[in-house]
């Protein structure tokens, strides 16, 4: 692994990008057609920070191939000792963790304090996963009929394909690559094209951690040339996706038709629901995190709050005042507040919607890309707020992935309730209150996986299920124990010791 100060000076010299390979079989090696692309920091696009494969659909078919070979070996291999070897990544991470924390700000842009944050996460479920090598319950239980065991055990599926999101580079891949590899599969491993020299890093160190050759398995590339091969494939058996919704549906029509086990984590439109009782400040605390947080680059970021009117003004008068001071610029200024856009599209995404939302509310702040200063050469965005906003309005209900928050009027506690749940989504929900009783019956009626009370809409923790309803995702979750169903098969087995043939779902019972 190379330093990224040196990495840093050398392109600020001139000298060439660093060239990055393909992780197939134990090997780094080029790619088929030896085609690159590059990797350039979001807060600067002369910043090059190298160059990576730009990966084929044969660089998959040889990727899965030596999952497909490593799998016998590595299912073989007792669940504890796999789990020693994620205990390894876990401890080789956090010795890392700057490091890979400062990589990571540089590639995608979020500010240093997050980025160390998304770093932790992959150690959490490490850890977490590596425990499961010495635990990974199934069930025993009584049979119906004398001298005769009952119990049931997980079992790996296979070949993992595993395809990731930018915008939790490090977290990501290790909430689907922990479970798959802990509980016996092989995996193929997909980053996303923003955000290759994070995955790159992070396969560098599980390699050093002692996963056996091909086990882990890294093609960098497009979605279209190495997701699709994936996918695909019909040596995968299971694949999990994290990212956009259509892209999700087009994969889980491609594995339906070959029978795959799909796990797909996809949009949000997040909500906060301040009521006449809140804490204000607390609340503004809350949502600013949540909102402008990661440049609202998260699937959970709140991009709607739904407001009693009686608080209303006072609640937006804090928001704004808190907002304007928030300070653009590189993440890796530990003095700034909201890091850039992954990309210029997505600065184009938002400008956009900003356009369509000044139809549809009244723009209170911010509205425009930040191009001042250092600022040009990068794809930043102002913190935008609108107020006024109905509930049924686009900017209300469709995902925008960007520092722009909806600011929704309600009369009541179950206006808001019907404001919350009127999208497709169903990811993560908040509200405020002091009443207990208001609380618990958001608790039961919030439409969404996660749901905090007195908190924002960010920060779930990985030993608890992670994911949603509705077009959020296919049920499947991530995060905690929950994890290990994506990547095992149920088996029941039974143990017959009585000496005789007992028949069993035929009638037993004494007449």
């Amino acid at each position: 692994m190379t330093d990224l100060e040196t990495e840093r000076r050398a392109a600020a010299a001139g000298e060439p990008p660093p060239d990055f390979r393909l992780f197939i079989a134990g090997e780094w090696v080029d790619g088929v057609t030896g085609a690159t692309f590059e990797s350039v920091n979001p807060a600067d696009q002369r910043d090059v920070i190298g160059r990576f494969q730009a990966g084929t659909a044969a660089d998959a078919g040889m990727a899965v191939k030596a999952a497909e070979m490593a799998f016998p070996g590595w299912r073989a291999t007792p669940a504890p000792k796999r789990g020693e070897i994620l205990y390894r990544f876990g401890e080789l991470m956090a010795r890392h963790k700057e490091r890979l924390a400062r990589a990571m700000t540089r590639e995608m842009g979020k500010v240093l304090a997050e980025a160390r944050g998304d770093v932790q996460e992959g150690i959490d479920i490490a850890f977490l996963m590596a425990g499961e090598g010495r635990r990974m319950f199934g069930d025993t239980v009584p049979s119906e009929l004398p001298d005769k065991w009952a119990m049931s055990i997980r079992q790996p599926i296979g070949v993992a394909g595993i395809i990731t999101p930018w915008n939790f580079p490090i977290a990501i891949p290790c909430w689907k690559m922990m479970p798959a590899l802990v509980t016996g599969n092989t995996v193929v491993f997909k980053p996303a094209s923003d955000t290759p020299h994070c995955g790159t890093l992070l396969v560098e160190l599980m390699a050093e951690a002692g996963f056996p050759p091909g086990t882990v398995n890294l093609v960098t590339g497009g979605g279209t040339e190495v997701g699709d091969a994936i996918v695909e494939s019909p040596d995968v058996a299971v694949i999990s996706f994290t990212g956009h919704s259509s892209t999700g549906k087009r994969i889980a029509e491609r594995a339906g038709r070959r029978l795959k086990r799909v796990s797909l984590e996809l949009g949000g439109k997040n909500g906060v629901v301040v009521l006449r009782d809140a804490d204000l400040d607390l609340a503004t605390d809350g949502i600013l995190w949540s909102a402008f947080g990661t440049t609202g680059q998260r699937c959970t970021a709140c991009s709607r709050v739904i407001v009693e009117r009686a608080v209303m003004g006072p609640l937006l008068e804090r928001l704004e005042a808190r907002a304007r001071a928030l300070r653009l610029g590189s993440g890796l200024d530990e003095t700034v507040d909201v890091g850039p856009l992954i990309n210029p599209g997505a600065v184009e995404k938002v400008a956009g919607y900003v356009e369509l939302g000044r139809g549809e509310g009244e723009l209170v702040l911010g509205g425009a890309a930040a191009t001042h200063g250092d600022l040009a050469h990068g794809s930043f965005f102002e913190p935008t707020i609108f107020a006024g906003v109905k509930p049924m309005d686009r900017i209300g209900q469709e995902e925008i992935f960007g520092p722009v928050l909806s600011i929704i009027p309600v009369d009541d506690l179950d206006a808001a309730i019907t404001a919350l749940n009127q999208t497709r989504y169903g990811l993560s929900a908040s509200i405020f209150t002091r009443d207990v009783n208001t609380a618990f019956r958001a608790m039961r009626d919030f439409e969404t996986g996660i749901v905090y009370v007195n908190a924002g809409t960010t920060g779930a923790e990985t030993h608890l299920p992670f994911g949603g309803w509705k077009e959020t995702g296919n049920g499947h979750r991530e995060a905690g124990h929950a994890a290990l169903d994506t990547y095992t098969e149920w088996k029941s087995i039974y143990v017959d010791f009585s000496g005789h043939l007992q028949r069993a779902q035929i009638d037993n019972q004494d007449t």
